[in-house]
């Protein structure tokens, strides 16, 4: 790429995240500016730069549209709200148009919902699988922190029953009959 090229993008990003900006400090806040920021400089930076090509209000609408369609934008319990067509109406642009653009950069970038890289604080924040973890194959919940959670019911099984059933060959067997997981040998 040479700096023609260079040049050229810089000159989209610059004319992309003007719209952006108008759009932004009217409906939105300072966050999504900052998300679309930095979604416009990694788009930038892919060796095909999609944005090249098409009218600038497409990409700004459709760089709104992929950050808010991950960050809940449209969902109206959650703040700041936008609808898809106050988005259309502000760039000038179709639903359609949008929409398929949005999706090319989430395909592209492989963007879902709690995205760590492009969440507001407040979806990140609030990521139901912080809360978990993959032990063994299994989806289980993290350690609670100390004091957090109350006690479990089940009660402990002493370490001497543990090497007891081992000896019998009764592994992981209580007396009860059903199977514990959960005791190591």
């Amino acid at each position: 790429m040479d700096k023609k090229d260079k040049a050229a993008i810089e000159t989209r990003k610059e004319q992309i995240l003007d719209l952006i900006k108008g759009f932004c400090t009217q409906k939105l806040d300072e966050e999504y500016l900052e998300l679309s920021s930095q979604l416009l400089n990694k788009l930038g930076r892919k060796r095909d730069v999609i944005f090249m090509s098409g009218r600038v209000e497409i990409w700004a609408a459709a760089i709104v549209h992929a950050l808010g369609t991950i960050n809940f934008l449209f969902d109206k319990s959650f703040e700041p709200y936008a609808t898809v067509e106050d988005i259309n109406v502000f760039f000038g642009t179709n639903k359609s148009s949008t929409g398929q653009k949005s999706k090319i950069i989430r395909d592209l970038l492989d963007l879902g919902y709690f995205d760590r890289e492009f969440s507001t604080k407040r979806i990140s924040e609030d990521n139901p699988f912080d809360k978990l973890t993959m032990v063994n194959g299994f989806i289980v919940m993290k350690e609670p922190e100390q004091g957090s959670l109350p006690k479990p019911l089940a009660k402990e099984v002493p370490k001497e029953a543990t090497k007891n059933s081992a000896r019998k060959g009764t592994k992981n067997k209580p007396e009860d009959g059903t199977l514990d997981l959960f005791l190591s040998e």
